[in-house]
């Protein structure tokens, strides 16, 4: 089992840790600050650093067994084992942005009361895909009205409810392609004021005003009924 950190605090960028499994390339660490690939955020990259040396890890995955993280390093060639004290540094950069985008996508969301059928976040730019019907949807009207949700300085809150309450509450769920994990008791919720609350596993940000100038860049007709929306930043 690793523990998720990240969860805990998202802006954490360094942490002292343990090895506790070595396969080939693929490293797994008592508790992370890596973000494994899921719900359309990609996984989390950054160094591992280890007796003076320093290795990249190029990408971070869940593991295969449950609750496991796996760290994938750029090269099986290395000397980490076992029980190794090792520090873990993000790639901040790249985490913030994805932070920025993620948070920026629940504000889009918002703005398009209909179902999600898909998404991507990037560090440049991202996408959601709506199952619009019979909307219509204007990219200059939506930049100025998500601008607005950006710079309403709306603070996130971190939540949860049960397994059961979801299932009373089934119109939270938003995105029809990614559902949340259940049988763990509790799913993670983010609340961003009034504005947006759902299921979310992802590294969000404090406060909306961190988003910055954004911009809807293009809508593209997918389907008879789906919509392709794409996000890019504005600074």
């Amino acid at each position: 089992m690793t523990e998720k950190v990240f969860y805990q605090d998202s802006y954490q960028q360094t942490l002292n840790t343990t090895i506790t499994a070595v396969q080939a390339d693929r490293i797994e660490f008592a508790a992370t600050i890596f973000y494994p690939l899921g719900g359309g955020q990609p996984g989390d990259q950054g160094t591992v650093s280890c007796n003076g040396s320093s290795l990249n890890i190029v990408d971070t995955r869940k593991g295969e067994t449950a609750d496991a993280i796996s760290h994938q390093l750029e090269s099986e060639t290395h000397e980490l084992q076992i029980g190794d004290e090792v520090t873990l540094k993000l790639d901040w950069e790249r985490r913030y942005k994805h932070m920025r985008m993620h948070t920026c996508m629940h504000l889009l969301g918002s703005l398009i009361p209909v179902p999600v059928t898909g998404g991507s976040v990037g560090a440049e730019k991202s996408r959601l895909d709506f199952d619009i019907g019979d909307n219509q949807l204007d990219k200059e009207d939506l930049t100025i009205r998500l601008n607005e949700l950006v710079q309403s300085e709306t603070t996130l809150a971190l939540e949860s409810i049960t397994d059961e309450e979801l299932d009373q509450n089934p119109s939270l769920v938003r995105t029809m392609s990614v559902q949340p994990p259940r049988g763990a008791g509790t799913i993670r919720m983010i609340r961003i004021g009034d504005i947006d609350y759902q299921p979310c596993g992802g590294t969000h940000l404090s406060n909306t005003s961190e988003i910055g100038p954004v911009r809807v860049s293009k809508i593209e007709n997918k389907g008879k009924r789906n919509r392709r929306v794409h996000l890019v930043f504005d600074d």
